[in-house]
């Protein structure tokens, strides 16, 4: 997505800036990892084919990213909180050693909804979900509160913005009729017990407490009026600037 490509998410744990070409060095060699391919179900790429993958998140309207990093760690922003930043530079605040996962929205159109309510309700929104995906690469990024910082940052980023998300997918086709976000889900592997109780700390219900053919619990977090994550993550939106 092109909605976030200036756009830099600063909290007292996390700093989150969009996917760019010069984190797919660092990012492919993550991916090399077996531990990582299997938690994500992802097939290993060369090199080339990651910075094909990087385009595409950048400029389909149905994937919005962004690169999890350390947040700067000088005196001065430890002491006046993130606040005091007027901007996030590129390659600096987001240099390969402070790159520590990332954190994903993938939508799709609701095929829970039904055929004939769609057609009768022409004229209403389609109905669209967002699966969240969150990777804390780095392992000694894990068991300190960054996930949780990640995760609960990106959120209220969406749901700040789902507006603008949902308009953003709708143009990607050509769309005549605009389209809204029902709800976000997340996918967990049953024997997860750590990732569950992460999603679970924000707000998400598990839909079932039996795990579905694949071994995943499904999740789930539904928009409604007023609605925000529990416990919203506090952070300031800083422009993104090459240096």
């Amino acid at each position: 997505m092109l909605i976030n490509e200036h756009t830099a998410l600063l909290s007292p744990k996390a700093l989150l800036v969009p996917y760019s070409t010069h984190h797919v060095p660092a990012y492919h060699i993550w991916m090399q990892d077996a531990e990582l391919q299997q938690l994500t179900a992802s097939e290993p790429l060369t090199l080339d084919e990651e910075y094909d993958m990087q385009r595409s998140w950048r400029q389909d309207g149905d994937k919005l990213t962004f690169i999890a990093c350390l947040p700067p760690t000088t005196t001065q922003a430890a002491e006046a909180g993130p606040s005091n930043r007027s901007s996030i530079i590129a390659t600096h605040d987001d240099a390969p050693a402070n790159m520590i996962g990332d954190v994903n929205l993938f939508l799709c159109e609701d095929d829970e909804q039904d055929e004939g309510a769609a057609d009768a309700d022409a004229a209403e929104p389609v109905p669209l979900v967002g699966e969240v995906e969150i990777m804390i690469a780095d392992r000694a990024a894990r068991a300190r509160g960054h996930g949780r910082a990640v995760l609960a940052t990106f959120l209220d980023y969406v749901l700040r913005n789902v507006s603008a998300i949902a308009a953003e997918y709708s143009r990607q086709d050509g769309r005549v009729r605009g389209c809204s976000i029902s709800f976000l889900r997340v996918k967990i592997g049953a024997e997860n017990a750590r990732s569950i109780r992460l999603f679970e700390s924000v707000g998400f219900g598990k839909v079932s407490e039996t795990p579905n053919y694949f071994g995943e619990i499904e999740m789930r977090w539904y928009f409604r009026e007023g609605g925000r994550m529990a416990e919203g993550q506090r952070f300031v939106e800083l422009p993104y600037v090459l240096p």
